[in-house]
């Protein structure tokens, strides 16, 4: 990256962003930052995956406009490569919408609850296809799932973007079990939300 000064290798600060030289390196700051905001820790796999599936949308915008439904039943038909590379991308796809893009699900009227409980679904009949390391990396994706989409959702606060009005926080809450909307309704209102429903698995 060149600064406004012309020097390359510089850094500059957007929007609170400290924008590094590179796009990895400038994702992995948004990541870090987001996860500050969120109050927590993914740990180095899931952070590094977050970067690359965000590294990844940007070379593949359609990524995140397909029907990820009938995605997930094409994999679940099919074997071997192709079945692991359409799961993950129903994963990932889930993960985008319910992070970074809810506004869209909610025009399709498809709820982040629905999103949450596919994605989960996906990387877990994943991890039951991949061995060793990977088989570990898609089980821990599919049981943090929510937290990752908190992380994903203050990215785009980090960066400048609006939060969600209350109404929508209640909502992630109750269809999600979000940490982070539980956060924001209890210092909101002073009391504690009613439990969440289940959403394919426990909440984290």
């Amino acid at each position: 990256m060149v600064d406004h000064n012309g020097n390359g290798g510089g850094m500059k600060r957007m929007h609170g962003l400290v924008l590094q030289p590179s796009a990895a390196a400038q994702w992995h700051t948004l990541v870090e930052e987001a996860q500050r905001v969120c109050r927590c820790d993914l740990g180095e796999d899931l952070e590094s995956y977050l970067v690359f599936l965000l590294m990844r949308f940007t070379g593949e915008p359609q990524l995140a406009a397909r029907v990820m439904a009938l995605d997930y039943l094409r994999a679940l038909d099919t074997h071997g490569t192709h079945r692991a590379e359409r799961l993950r991308d129903v994963g990932d796809q889930c993960l985008l919408f319910s992070g970074l893009f809810p506004g869209r699900g909610e025009r399709r009227l498809v709820s982040s609850g629905y999103f949450v409980g596919l994605g989960r679904s996906a990387y877990r009949e994943l991890a039951a296809t991949r061995t060793r390391g990977l088989h570990a990396l898609f089980e821990r994706l599919a049981a943090t799932f929510v937290s990752l989409m908190d992380v994903l959702q203050a990215t785009r606060e980090v960066n400048g973007g609006a939060g969600a009005d209350l109404l929508r926080v209640a909502e992630l809450w109750y269809e999600t079990g979000s940490r982070r909307a539980f956060e924001r309704l209890s210092g909101a209102s002073g009391a504690v939300p009613g439990p969440p429903a289940p959403v394919g698995g426990p909440a984290h």
